[in-house]
């Protein structure tokens, strides 16, 4: 089995560390800058960076199953290119750096599956645009992450291989789409990670798996050249262990600068417990209403507020399926045998939609958007729980939240598709934990307000100062959890 020990990545067992992270810890753990500092100084190489982010693969993917495939060939030859262009004084802002791209985006050359078996030989000719922007700033990809097929699910599974395991418990589900994503920054695979958020799909498991993931505005983050699915909803965005690091990466998706700004004070901030009176468990509540009492201490006015979100689902399931028949109607009659259930299920029910169907759910959409902004007016920032629930078992989906009967669908996950639909941006902090796992912090805001968004979750999570010794440590080991497994 490689060895996913580096503490003598570049040769150094004396370097100095970043504050709060462990001497036996890989470097993939440090804080992007830092990263970037100590390979301009040459202290640490990208190719032997490299090297560690894939051995941790080959050690713990077994285990996690956060990819679907590799792409190492190109992770090196990206890494020896880092290591010239620092020599050369010419390397971006993510030279050298190990990020994980989902397997919804085209990575030119290797196979991108979309998590079908039905594309398990789609060889991509090109880069996404998204991609694209990524190579040029130097990032070196480690692989192409595990994703829902067609990301059409809120958990992380499909026919390729097992479920998407949470690496704060392997019996653990890490929400999805993105759950691979989530799972490699959360373990060490990569030190960022991009998904794409259409109903949830990355601020559900950066809550599950205790990572910072924001979903950016609808539009912001052009992604042409890529496959299509919840096309009305969906952003691109990254997965992060700090705001700081995510900043770098949403930068570049969006072509854009997100400096940290000093901080404001005397932001209204709503916050609502339970938004549309959906079951929440309480202890999800008490963790994430302790971290807004924080805002409350860093000068801010929090305003408990009932957040109305009901419609959504008239616009949402209508313009989802409509978006699949378009794209996939033909897979029922050419690969129905290799779809998973919830996908065939979902093109069958397309079927059944009508010209009227779609047009009323669009008029419904532009209605939606409309009452939902004028939150705005009153507020700076909305901020609920990111889930009702932590992490449950994989397959085991809740049927009863707090006493009640919730949805199997959406049960578990009321907070997150109001705001694709909304369009606005949204993100999850992490921010505390229940019975050892993560619970995570949305954040929202008005349209173009990702830097405020920046701004006060990184106030929050310096305030919040969350111990993840526990984690870390847990993944310097592959012995304990291969032996759990």
């Amino acid at each position: 089995m490689p060895d996913p020990h580096s503490k003598s990545v570049g040769g150094n067992d004396d370097l100095p560390l970043p504050p709060g992270v462990l001497p036996e810890a890989s470097p993939i753990y440090w804080p992007v800058d830092e990263l970037i500092v100590a390979y301009r100084r040459r202290e640490l190489s990208p190719v032997e960076v490299t090297e560690d982010a894939l051995n941790r693969i080959d050690a713990f993917n077994p285990v996690l199953s956060a990819f679907l495939g590799r792409t190492d060939k190109l992770a090196r030859q990206q890494a020896a290119a880092a290591e010239q262009a620092y020599r050369n004084g010419d390397a971006g802002p993510l030279c050298g750096v190990p990020v994980s791209i989902k397997d919804t985006f085209h990575v030119e050359g290797y196979v991108t599956t979309f998590g079908s078996l039905a594309y398990k030989s789609n060889v991509s000719r090109h880069d996404s645009d998204l991609v694209r922007r990524l190579r040029a700033a130097g990032a070196v990809f480690t692989g192409k992450t595990n994703t829902s097929e067609f990301a059409q699910s809120a958990t992380t599974e499909n026919r390729f291989v097992d479920d998407c395991h949470n690496p704060w418990d392997i019996s653990r589900t890490t929400g999805g789409s993105s759950g691979g994503a989530a799972a490699s920054v959360a373990a060490g695979l990569s030190s960022l990670a991009v998904g794409a958020d259409g109903g949830g799909s990355i601020r559900i498991p950066a809550a599950f798996t205790g990572v910072f993931g924001i979903k950016p505005g609808y539009g912001l983050c052009r992604n042409e050249d890529s496959f299509s699915a919840m096309g009305d909803f969906i952003s691109p965005g990254p997965f992060a262990r700090r705001v700081a690091d995510a900043r770098v990466v949403l930068g570049i998706l969006a072509e854009m600068e997100y400096p940290r700004l000093a901080p404001q004070r005397g932001m209204r901030i709503a916050w609502c417990a339970r938004p549309g009176n959906r079951p929440h468990d309480p202890r999800v509540v008490a963790v994430a209403e302790a971290a807004v009492g924080k805002l409350a201490e860093l000068g801010h006015e929090v305003v408990e507020y009932d957040l109305d979100i009901d419609g959504w689902e008239e616009v949402f399931g209508p313009l989802v399926l409509h978006n699949e028949y378009r794209e996939r109607d033909h897979l029922l009659d050419e690969a129905a045998d290799i779809l998973t259930g919830y996908e065939r299920r979902s093109l069958e029910l397309a079927r059944e939609l009508s010209a009227e169907d779609v047009e009323k759910a669009r008029r419904r959409h532009v209605e939606y958007n409309r009452r939902m902004q004028t939150l705005f007016d009153d507020f700076d920032l909305i901020t609920t729980p990111a889930t009702a629930v932590p992490a449950f078992p994989i397959g085991q989906r809740p049927a009863r939240i707090d006493g009640r009967e919730v949805h199997w669908l959406w049960g578990a996950f009321p907070c997150t598709a109001p705001f694709n639909v909304s369009g606005n941006p949204a993100a999850s902090l992490p921010c505390g934990l229940v019975d050892s796992l993560p619970v995570g912090l949305q954040i929202v805001g008005p349209a173009f307000a990702e830097a405020r968004i920046l701004d006060i979750a990184e106030d929050l999570e310096e305030s919040l100062n969350m111990d993840h010794t526990d984690i870390i440590d847990k993944w310097s080991n592959p012995v304990k959890e291969l032996e759990a497994a």
